[in-house]
């Protein structure tokens, strides 16, 4: 069997492929509010804004096709991460509001939920929690400190579970104990990001795909087509962010890969497990992350080639091959009962680094400019969060949100090239020998590669 690369990701192609394209932007025109992105940042906005002021006339512009980009690509995890971590907030705003940080994200996860089954948007949704194991000494001794760490902090809301306890939820081979958490579902992210979509639409804003924003400025953005007059312009963009003017090095463009088996017999989930389908990651340095899906596949993503130079971003969501070869050795290894089931898909998608690796929520009501993003790969949730706080920056409700320490915040840009190609590489490269070091037994804590990297990083 041949294994579909790209085609934008499996998720789209369970819906039928792209939707059928909305129309360009046909010449210039005005707005109280132009958002430029339909992934799930730019669409949580535009719901927010109408469900609390409808008669808000709001535009959205898009380069291909709502969800083209990580809103329609990502691993489906709706949880609770706090993007940097709440350390950092502790020491910018004080430890009341890391905890605010935590508890928003929180809640957001079962806003997302709410807003679904309100609008009746089926999105495959499972809130089973989100599991992490550890198949090595070091990485076991990570998990701990993990742990001891989280329980400095309420509302996180970790359980230590044991090799038989760990077992007796899901059959990973090697696992010898794991950590859960309840704040994150499983979601079919295709469903959520079009049923978003037709969402906004219902309630008046107006979609304007094949329509590629060039540069964006106080009161304007413009367009190969015309260009849209606004009193805010709210930026989007996530991984694509790179493509605008003057946006080169505001946020790095990272790739994540995935790939999505064939459904998996009966007897094979018998051995398995995960009749709770909780997410499931791992504590490698190059870490995984998977789901069980609604048709009971298993969909199973990691790093691949983490950069491109230049900022450079896919067209089409294909990986390389040496990057499904290497995910599907990882997943059989995780399921060797999966060894004989087929790889259907693999693509690939690009998510948003900041140098401080921070998300951020901003908006200038000076100058009528916002933005949201940076989410490293935790945006599921906390686009929603980012969506109603931009909500309320932009119609100057001073709300608990727009007080949360993640609003206004602000990262240097990265380096030029090719510095940043440079240091991208040596960070994965420098990880993934670590990871080879750990699990060959060589070491039984962080191996030194990884601190190398982690201080090229600048991540903690």
């Amino acid at each position: 069997m041949t294994t579909i690369n790209g085609e934008v990701s499996f998720w789209w192609r369970t819906l039928g492929g792209p939707p059928a394209p909305r129309p360009a932007l046909a010449g210039s025109m005005e707005a109280d509010v132009c958002i430029v992105g339909s992934g799930y940042t730019g669409l949580w906005t535009a719901y927010y804004l109408k469900t609390l002021q409808p008669d808000l006339r709001v535009v959205i512009l898009e380069q291909r096709f709502a969800g083209y980009g990580a809103s329609g690509r990502n691993g489906g995890w709706l949880t609770n991460s706090v993007t940097g971590g709440r350390a950092r907030y502790a020491k910018t705003h004080g430890r009341d509001a890391a905890v605010a940080q935590q508890v928003a994200l929180n809640d957001a996860v079962d806003e997302v939920i709410a807003v679904t089954e309100r609008e009746g948007i089926q999105a495959d949704i499972v809130k089973g929690g989100e599991r992490t194991v550890a198949r090595n000494p070091a990485q076991l001794a990570r998990l701990r400190a993990m742990i001891a760490s989280e329980a400095a902090w309420p509302h996180t809301d970790w359980e230590v579970h044991n090799t038989p306890e760990t077992a007796a939820r899901l059959r990973v081979s090697g696992a010898i104990a794991s950590a859960w958490h309840p704040h994150c579902a499983r979601i079919h992210p295709g469903k959520l990001v079009s049923g978003l979509a037709a969402t906004v639409e219902r309630l008046g804003v107006v979609i304007h795909e094949g329509t590629r924003v060039t540069e964006i400025q106080p009161g304007l953005a413009t367009t190969e087509h015309g260009t849209v007059r606004a009193d805010a312009v709210i930026r989007a963009t996530e991984g694509f962010t790179a493509n605008l003017k003057d946006q080169h090095r505001t946020w790095l463009p990272m790739n994540s890969s995935m790939i999505a088996t064939q459904p998996l017999p009966v007897e094979v989930w018998e051995q398995i497990g995960w009749d709770g389908r909780e997410t499931l990651g791992d504590m490698a340095h190059v870490y995984m992350y998977a789901q069980r899906t609604a048709d009971d596949r298993i969909a199973f993503g990691g790093r691949g080639v983490p950069y491109r130079y230049g900022s450079r971003v896919d067209s089409d969501g294909r990986t390389q091959k040496r990057t499904i070869a290497a995910l599907t050795r990882l997943l059989r290894e995780f399921f060797p009962a999966a060894s004989d089931v087929p790889v259907d898909h693999a693509w690939a998608g690009v998510l948003g680094v900041p140098r401080d690796w921070s998300a951020t929520v901003s908006f200038d009501r000076v100058r009528g400019l916002g933005h949201a993003g940076g989410y490293v790969g935790t945006g599921v949730t906390a686009t929603n969060l980012a969506g109603r706080t931009l909500a309320d920056l932009v119609l100057k409700n001073d709300t608990d949100r727009t007080r949360l320490p993640w609003v206004n915040h602000r990262a240097k840009a990265w380096e030029p090239e090719p510095l940043r190609w440079t240091a991208v590489q040596a960070i994965y490269t420098a990880y993934g020998w670590a990871d080879g070091m750990e699990a060959s037994g060589r070491s039984d804590r962080d191996a030194w590669p990884a601190r190398i990297a982690d201080a090229i990083a600048g991540e903690h």
